[in-house]
């Protein structure tokens, strides 16, 4: 590694409906690892359920958030790889095929390219654009269950990939607002997916688990299995319906309703005679006091309500309380106590609550569940800068590489598609 690639910096830029967050990184030359060195977080309030209704409020948030990492570590910015989201983005499968020259010819990387290309030819609405084509497994001349053709023998390569696709006016909303806030997007990636990079190792994909980005307005699900990606979508409720039935249930302003979720809530309701019947919240002078069986009944109602939303869709591909790997929970909802104690009742799995966590830097304000998608986001843009090899981290998504490059290299020779 040289001087320039030593300074490296790499930027993830989580634009999500409440809060835009901003993770600066760079690659240490002596030891390859990727080190936190600037933080940003700013108050969203330019979108609705993950899209942009208000491109100039969308672009001043996203300029503060970069602006304070900025600040922190003396990097000025100018492109990152950025999170898109909403419940617009859905995924489907195809498949590609494509006649190699000769019978002797050895499979080659352009070869491979060319078959992932033929899997994106599929009938879009003229709205809709392809935003990442994953392979899952390919066949060569009738040989099934190929992982990695390369190198390999055959005149018939075929693949059988996941393609996503979001709507064109949402996808060029996010850009808009990056364009004024005079950021350029190198990659563009679902929130889940980029969750999964900073939280999920790669001995969890091949078992088979279901990453949960839990976020304010819209609740990703990314489900692997035997280390491909087998299933996305985003659902349009998040921990904002919670705080919203906190405030007309117990009749209370919002942020008062937000402070109870926070630090009197539970995903769990509480039982037993020691339990408080009230919990008292104090808001400036005042001290108010709620009933602790109607926060709760509250909160499970949704919370129901959600994870049944979630188990729908792991019944989808056959998939519910059939995951080793289990869920992992990330997200600003994610934060919500005993959350991971309620998802194991509820999806019948293991379940656990992730902190990012063995990154260089500053560890204790990014090692939260809502920083996620910033760090995976961070790593992507580490890992697909032109002639890097892939960074290194202590924490679990340097182990899951693999999957992650194969993925993201194919999303953002598409995005460079789509810029074009």
């Amino acid at each position: 590694m040289d001087m320039q690639e030593a300074t490296r910096y790499a930027v993830g830029l989580d634009i999500g409906t409440t809060n835009v967050r901003c993770v600066i990184g760079h690659v240490d030359a002596a030891n390859h690892v990727a080190t936190i060195v600037g933080v940003g977080s700013s108050q969203n309030n330019g979108m609705r359920k993950g899209m942009v209704v208000n491109i100039v409020n969308t672009a001043h948030t996203i300029d503060r958030a970069l602006e304070e990492a900025e600040r922190m570590s003396g990097h000025q910015i100018d492109s990152a790889s950025v999170s898109i989201n909403g419940s617009h983005i859905t995924a489907m499968s195809s498949r590609g095929v494509i006649a190699v020259n000769s019978p002797n010819h050895e499979i080659a990387e352009e070869d491979v390219t060319r078959v992932q290309d033929a899997a994106t030819v599929v009938q879009l609405p003229a709205n809709r654009e392809i935003l990442q084509v994953t392979p899952r497994s390919y066949q060569l001349d009738g040989h099934e269950n190929i992982k990695d053709p390369l190198g390999m023998s055959g005149v018939r390569l075929e693949v059988d990939a996941h393609v996503i696709t979001g709507l064109t006016p949402n996808i060029k909303n996010v850009l808009k607002s990056l364009e004024m806030a005079q950021t350029g997007a190198t990659h563009v990636v679902v929130s889940g997916l980029a969750a999964a990079k900073a939280v999920v190792a790669q001995q969890q994909m091949e078992n088979g688990v279901a990453v949960v980005d839990f976020g304010a307005s819209t609740t990703n699900i990314v489900v692997f299995e035997e280390g491909d990606l087998q299933h996305v979508a985003v659902i349009p409720v998040g921990s904002v319906n919670i705080t919203n039935d906190l405030a007309i249930g117990l009749r209370t302003d919002l942020d008062i309703a937000e402070a109870i979720k926070l630090e009197h809530a539970t995903a769990v309701a509480r039982t037993g005679k020691e339990q408080p019947k009230t919990i008292t919240h104090k808001h400036g002078a005042e001290a108010l006091e709620f009933s602790v069986k109607d926060i709760d009944m509250i909160v499970e109602a949704r919370l129901d309500e959600i994870f049944e939303l979630i188990d729908k869709e792991l019944a989808s591909i056959d998939r519910s309380g059939k995951l080793p790997g289990g869920v992992v929970l990330t997200g600003g909802g994610a934060n919500l106590k005993q959350l991971a104690s309620y998802a194991k009742e509820k999806l019948c799995l293991p379940a656990r609550v992730a902190h990012p966590e063995g990154f260089g830097g500053m560890n204790d304000s990014v090692a939260k569940p809502e920083f996620a998608v910033a760090l995976g986001l961070m790593l992507t843009d580490l890992d697909l800068a032109p002639g890097s090899t892939a960074a290194k981290h202590g924490g679990v998504g340097a182990k899951s590489t693999e999957t992650f490059t194969k993925l993201f290299k194919s999303a953002s020779d598409l995005f460079k598609k789509f810029k074009s």
